[in-house]
């Protein structure tokens, strides 16, 4: 009888310690990243997209949704962390904030979370009617572009990361210029003149819809710039972007579908 007691201690010992490392370790010192807000905003940009599909891990490693774990995010009590993996799947894992950390990393883990939150519960939806006429005069609408997979990029003249990513969402439609089941949208909040000035020194190949400052702050609300839509064929909304790095990851997910 004791044996089978021992015995099932231990196997619940061993079980609970695998369960621990099973997806791998970390790929950075949980606390060391959180000393320095640069080095962690650095590691943040490039290592934890949290738009893409990944398994999502609590504290202790047991699996969440990921809706959960970004609603985690958002109380800025903890950080994101990518373990490490064999295969090609993306393991992110909470680990709590340290109190001596850099103050800035939690308020701004706050506002992310808050923003990839609210950006993946628009998954899913029907993405709201319309009709515009781009620079060029041509008529953008959901009848228009039906069946299509339509890539929308929001940004203003004046907003600086959206402007450096041009070169990059170019080479994107470059990419997929033969693919006539794709089309790239973008809304503009300035007026014509504005952009037809700005556009002559830094060209956009998107199809560019002025005047879209109101339709974006209240249709849309939103209230991060840049914000990339990608819709699928049937119009509901496939995933909500804040960057070129992710929007060409989904994008490429999508073509294929």
């Amino acid at each position: 009888m004791k044996k089978s007691i021992v015995l099932l201690i231990l196997f619940l010992v061993s079980a609970t310690i695998f369960s621990q490392t099973k997806f791998g370790n970390p790929e950075v010192d949980p606390i060391q990243i959180q000393k320095n807000f640069s080095e962690w905003s650095l590691y943040q940009s490039k290592n934890i997209m949290l738009s893409r599909d990944f398994v999502a891990l609590d504290l202790l490693s047991k699996e969440i949704s990921k809706e959960t774990f970004l609603n985690e995010l958002t109380n800025g009590n903890f950080i994101p962390i990518r373990l490490k993996s064999e295969d090609s799947i993306y393991y992110y894992k909470l680990f709590k904030i340290d109190s001596n950390s850099d103050s800035s990393i939690k308020a701004t883990i706050n506002q992310i979370g808050f923003d990839a939150l609210k950006n993946y519960k628009m998954e899913g939806t029907a993405f709201p009617k319309f009709s515009f006429k781009d620079l060029n005069g041509n008529e953008v609408s959901n009848v228009t572009m039906k069946g299509k997979i339509i890539v929308i990029k929001c940004w203003y003249i004046h907003c600086t990361p959206c402007i450096r990513e041009f070169p990059q969402v170019n080479r994107l439609v470059e990419e997929y210029k033969d693919r006539k089941d794709i089309l790239f949208v973008s809304f503009a909040e300035d007026s014509p003149e504005q952009l037809k000035i700005f556009l002559a020194r830094k060209p956009l190949s998107y199809a560019v819809i002025p005047d879209m400052k109101i339709y974006m702050n209240e249709t849309l609300d939103l209230n991060a710039f840049p914000t990339h839509f990608i819709l699928n064929k049937e119009g509901l909304i496939a995933k909500v972007l804040p960057n070129f790095e992710s929007l060409e990851v989904a994008l490429a997910k999508e073509s294929k579908l």
